[in-house]
């Protein structure tokens, strides 16, 4: 059984939990398993962007973890880059 981390973090709050997940979990799977929800009660795993080590998974219910992965969960954006960006270059 592989053993994997699974991080969430606020700008004031953050929680990582280390779990043994079956061989053959999907990276989604694992984010649910982690149940934080129970820590974060905003979140919804099962629509929530997750990535492992910073990097997204474009298919997590497809894509499955390996020993050492730390899968995270990524909070919604606020606003999107690019817009700020260009907003920012026209000097509002």
């Amino acid at each position: 059984m592989p053993r994997i981390e699974v991080a969430y973090a606020l700008p004031d709050k953050q929680k990582l939990l280390q779990l043994e997940v079956p061989e053959g979990t999907s990276v989604r799977q694992a984010a649910v398993l982690a149940e934080m929800e129970r820590f974060f009660p905003d979140i919804d795993v099962e629509k929530a962007r997750l990535g492992i080590f910073s990097k997204p998974v474009a298919k997590p219910e497809e894509q499955s973890v390996r020993e050492g992965d730390r899968i995270e969960i990524y909070r919604p954006l606020l606003a999107d880059p690019k817009a700020a960006r260009a907003k920012r270059a026209a000097g509002d």
